[in-house]
């Protein structure tokens, strides 16, 4: 079939499979011309390993570290006449890439959130690796089934307290106009807390030090986004901010276990501002993106997932110097982005934009091209208009 990008809402619903691997690729030829041969991690487990920072992980331990990994998605698989969705794609040609390599890399294509994938992953730990030294939780999904009541939980994206009003972009129609969001109500608080929170994390680091499938030393992180004053009422100050407060919470209760038992650590690892699969559903996230990217490429600061993690890995996880630390004990990535320079540059940039100058004074056509090559689209070396076999 000819697989054109078909743009829904936030969603691309197509992906192409050689965008995909082209994608792969590139991130795969970035760290193997980066990489320091410093001794890093052998067996990692990456829990949502199929698209951005997860995949830029997975990326990273295997061919920055030569490590072995084992991964966890939840993504839609190929028919003869539907495509699969990018994470599928994306998945595939890291294991070929890997297993080329001699490199062991397997994923298992299930809900992260429930019991059965936990014993499947120590399963397979078991059988193919031993143990793990390095487990990175990388989930972003909307809602969450609790494997032990089986109560599905939804979270929001609303601010706490007082409904707020911020500039935002539908990119669908390029219009540039306010956007009003109410307050949330306790219960959506607690449920996005459920979703998005560090409970899932800790149930995962239990299971996995039950099952003694951790290896000595063994290091954890979970990512997470902080922003500053821009993005501060619909991100930190809101019900996300309340899940990734909680996020802190479980950091510190797994490092206490792992200290004890395996003289290992757990890190929240907060990093940039970027176009992901789930920043792109995010209320006021496009604008200020494009403004961001707008001001970071001028001033050459600018950094993509893959740059992003293989910092977080060879220079904080792994490397020698001392780890870039907050007050909460966070791996700070995104020190960049939030100088006072740059934020200044961006808020200004927000108090002129509209839908009339948004591509004179943002870069929302870099926002765009990045969208798409989430997907797997927009790739010189790929012809769109040939005919591919969506089964991979």
């Amino acid at each position: 079939m000819i697989i054109k990008p078909k743009v829904r809402g936030f969603i691309c619903t197509t992906a192409h499979p050689q965008g995909c691997a082209e994608n792969v690729k590139e991130q795969i030829a970035y760290v193997e011309q980066h990489k320091s041969g410093k001794e890093g991690p052998k067996n990692v487990l990456v829990i949502g390993c199929s698209n951005g920072y997860g995949l830029a992980s997975r990326i990273t331990s295997a061919f920055g570290f030569g490590a072995n990994t084992l991964g966890v998605m939840f993504e839609k698989e190929p028919t003869e006449r539907r495509a699969a969705s990018a994470g599928w794609y994306n998945t595939r040609a890291f294991e070929i890439a890997a297993q080329e390599k001699g490199l062991f890399a397997k994923s298992l294509n299930a809900d992260a959130f429930s019991n059965e994938a936990k014993e499947s992953v120590i399963a397979e730990i078991k059988e193919n690796m031993g143990q793990v030294d390095l487990v990175v939780y990388s989930l972003g999904a909307p809602r969450r089934k609790d494997p032990n009541s089986g109560e599905v939980y939804s979270s929001t994206l609303k601010p706490i307290g007082e409904a707020v009003t911020r500039k935002n972009l539908n990119t669908d129609t390029r219009v540039v106009s306010d956007l009003t969001l109410e307050p949330a109500s306790e219960e959506e608080i607690a449920n996005t807390v459920k979703v998005m929170g560090g409970e899932d994390w800790e149930m995962w680091m239990d299971a996995l030090a039950q099952a003694d499938v951790l290896a000595p030393g063994v290091i954890t992180t979970s990512y997470t986004y902080i922003g500053r004053e821009l993005t501060w009422p619909i991100y930190g100050g809101a019900t996300i901010g309340k899940a990734k407060e909680d996020l802190d919470r479980a950091a510190k209760a797994i490092s206490k276990k792992l200290e004890a038992e395996k003289g290992g650590k757990a890190y929240v690892s907060v990093l940039k501002a970027l176009v992901t699969q789930s920043s792109s559903a995010i209320p006021v996230m496009p604008l200020y993106i494009s403004a961001l990217y707008k001001v970071m490429k001028e001033n050459g600061t600018h950094e993509g997932c893959i740059e992003q993690i293989f910092g977080l890995l060879d220079d904080q996880l792994y490397g020698q110097s001392e780890l870039n630390l907050d007050d909460v004990g966070r791996i700070r990535m995104e020190d960049n982005e939030l100088k006072d320079d740059v934020q200044q540059k961006v808020a200004e940039i927000w108090a002129q934009v509209n839908t009339e100058n948004l591509d004179e004074i943002t870069d929302f056509s870099g926002y765009q091209a990045e969208f798409f090559r989430l997907f797997g689209f927009g790739f010189d070396s790929v012809d769109y208009d040939a005919d591919v076999d969506p089964v991979v």
